[in-house]
């Protein structure tokens, strides 16, 4: 069975965010030990977040929840920068 990308995988936005998982990830391999659980643990659910809601809100039928999965993602982004 052959690979199939699924309608999210091709937005420059999941895309993005995708990325921006990754510099996370290495940047709270920076971090001092005492913040990895707490603050780096924070970070790290809150831009996973970004992309696992892009990904549910595309599969939704109603444009009303593929908006309001996309709100939750800007939501948890800015969490992860705030």
């Amino acid at each position: 069975m052959g690979y199939r990308e699924f309608s999210f995988e091709g937005l420059e936005v999941y895309k993005t965010a995708r990325v921006l998982v990754r510099d996370v990830y290495r940047l709270q391999q920076k971090f001092p030990q005492t913040e990895t659980y707490a603050l780096g643990d924070q970070i790290r659910r809150s831009a996973s977040s970004v992309t696992s809601n892009i990904a549910e809100g595309s599969g939704r039928n109603s444009y009303k929840e593929k908006i309001h999965f996309i709100e939750i993602a800007y939501g948890s982004l800015m969490e992860a920068f705030s």
